[in-house]
């Protein structure tokens, strides 16, 4: 059954964002490619994200660029500012997606089968949280396993 997990009461969607695609290149395992995050980001929070990505931590390098770079296919890190089948079509192979945006992702079903795992970030923010609950009762209506880690408290 395909799953989403929901990341929610998070302080700050960027810093976790980071934290979280950090984490999952991480557990990557020694020898073997490194496992391919897509964020899908809304155009108007997609500099900030890009900028932070290079910045937010001085131990780490996260290499990452929009997945219409020429450089997407050797990309670790993608990111999108909508879900474009023809784009995700070009790209070899998936592992998580990351969703930011407000509204439900409308092939969740096909994508939940695509990428082993699904990341819906929710903030403290009130629409934010509003919004979130709203996919959550989407995604639930459509038969997905829903997961819901509360972060209360962490940026």
């Amino acid at each position: 059954m395909p799953r989403v997990d929901f990341h929610s009461q998070v302080g700050s969607r960027l810093n976790y964002c980071c934290r979280l695609t950090r984490k999952v290149l991480s557990l990557s395992p020694l020898g073997q490619a490194l496992k391919q995050v897509i964020v899908i980001i809304p155009q108007a929070e997609l500099g900030q994200l890009d900028s932070l990505l290079w910045s937010f931590s001085a131990d780490d390098f996260l290499p990452h660029c929009q997945i219409d770079d020429e450089l997407a296919i050797a990309s670790p890190i993608l990111l999108a500012s909508s879900h474009n089948q023809m784009l995700f079509d070009q790209v070899p192979h998936a592992d998580v997606l990351i969703h930011m945006g407000s509204q439900p992702l409308t092939e969740v079903v096909e994508l939940a089968n695509r990428f082993e795992r699904v990341v819906e970030i929710v903030s403290t923010n009130e629409l934010d949280l509003i919004a979130g609950r709203e996919r959550f009762k989407h995604y639930r209506s459509l038969g997905l396993e829903l997961t819901n880690y509360d972060q209360k408290g962490t940026a």
